[in-house]
Parts: structure tokens; sequence; C-alpha cells
């Protein structure tokens, strides 16, 4: 059974993003996924999401359902049926809908680990805090910001706004696995805006347990970047053809 096209309001959007040594998230990547190169760095980040009125498209706004949500990204490429493709490798969602947790893998695309996540929002400050049930962390404090950061690789912020909307394509691993354990295939989904706009956050602060792993990413390999906001958009998701799991030969 397939998710049928959904529609919804993403309310509040934060991307926060980080540079990253190619050669790492290349050993990060399952087959047939690559990263995605700025300037020499690798691409990653997290995806912080409020979505609201989320239903099958045929039903009104009013039955929709609101969560909160998080993913961690790594911006990569692929080639599909001879053509080059781009999109992110999303190796882990949070959400705090039990519903998105119980059906993801089975109705939703890709496996949905529960855990809190705690919002505040006063007059353009944001503080997004994520406490996973297996000890994954993350918390965000910014502000709305009317300048682009110089140190980004990304020179301005249509320049960033054009890489991440080319990124609307996000593949995950399913909840079966191979005979050596590791995901089978990769399930996708496209998200489809009406009125893509995205906005400069100024981080204040910033911690994760992913990114600050010295274990996945060693001393000196990953750097934050940017963050980007997104606020009041329109959008469709749409399931994308899965991908099967290419093992290293």
């Amino acid at each position: 059974m397939h998710l049928p096209i959904i529609r919804g309001i993403i309310d509040r959007r934060i991307l926060v993003n980080y540079r990253v040594d190619p050669e790492v998230l290349a050993s990060l990547l399952p087959a047939p996924f690559r990263p995605v190169t700025i300037q020499g760095h690798g691409m990653a980040g997290i995806c912080l999401i409020r979505l609201k009125q989320i239903r099958p498209r045929f039903l009104p706004g009013f039955v929709g359902t609101t969560s909160e949500n998080a993913a961690h990204r790594i911006a990569v490429q692929w080639e599909q049926n001879g053509e080059l493709h781009e999109g992110v490798y999303v190796p882990r969602r949070d959400t705090s809908s039990l519903v998105n947790t119980l059906l993801g893998g089975r109705l939703f695309p890709g496996v949905h680990h529960h855990g809190r996540l705690q919002v505040r929002e006063r007059e353009g400050h944001y503080s997004v805090r994520l406490i996973g049930g297996d000890g994954v962390y993350l918390t965000v404090e910014g502000c709305q910001a009317s300048k682009w950061p110089e140190h980004s690789v990304f020179r301005t912020i249509e320049e960033a706004s054009a890489f991440f909307e080319r990124g609307a394509v996000g593949y995950s691993p399913t909840a079966h696995s191979g005979v050596s354990g590791h995901a089978s295939e990769f399930e996708g989904l496209e998200l489809r805006t009406s009125n893509w706009h995205v906005e400069p956050l100024a981080i204040e602060s910033v911690a994760s347990s992913y990114f600050e792993n010295q274990q996945i990413f060693p001393k000196g390999s990953v750097e934050f970047d940017s963050a980007l906001l997104m606020r009041g958009i329109l959008h469709e998701w749409h399931v994308c053809p899965p991908i099967a799991c290419c093992p290293d030969v």
C-alpha cells in the first residue's frame, strides 16, 4: 500500500545546514547515492518542520493533522534510468506524531522515530529541541535576519534557495532489510510547493548529537554553514519510484 498524494501547509520549516568533507559523506552513503559538492564541500543538515492540515489531497483541510518533525539530510545525486538526479538522502526521521511513527515504512515512506520536539516561537525568534527515545538530541536557537552570512559556501540567499529547491526529492531506507541487515531498497518522496520562499535565519546556538559525533564525523570534517526559514508554504507530497540498493562490488 502506498501513500496517496498528501496536501497541507508547511507552517514553519528550518533548514540547518553544515558543510562537510565530501569523502566523509561518501563513506556514509549507500550506493547509488554520492555527495553533491559546493565549492569543494559536501552539504548535510537537519530539516525541522511543522506540518498542518496534512491529509489526502481529496479531503478538506479541516480534517488534516498537525505534527512536528525532524529529518537528517545529505545532499546527493544519483543515476536512475540513465539520467542524473539530485535530491537528499535521509538517514533518519523523527516525529511527534504517533501515527507517523506507527505507519512509517508501511504507509508513509521511511522509518519514523518517535521523539519529543519542543518548540518556542516569539517575535521572529525560534527555539527547537529534539529529544529522541534512543538518545538523539538537537537544539537550535535563532532569529529572523535580513542578511545572508558571508561565511556560507552559498554566495547569496538566492543561490542557497535554488540549491535546496532542487533537493525536493528525498530517499530513505525502508523498514525491511536485505540479507546483510542493510536496507534492500530506498523509498522516495517529492515535495512540491506552490509558493516556495526562504528567508535567512541567524543561528545563535546549535547542538547536534549526530553532527558532533566524531565516530561519524571526524574532528575538522564538519562545520556549521547557514540556516534558512520557510513559513506558510502550500505543498504536496508525491511518492517517487523506489530505488533498489546497489551493494558495493
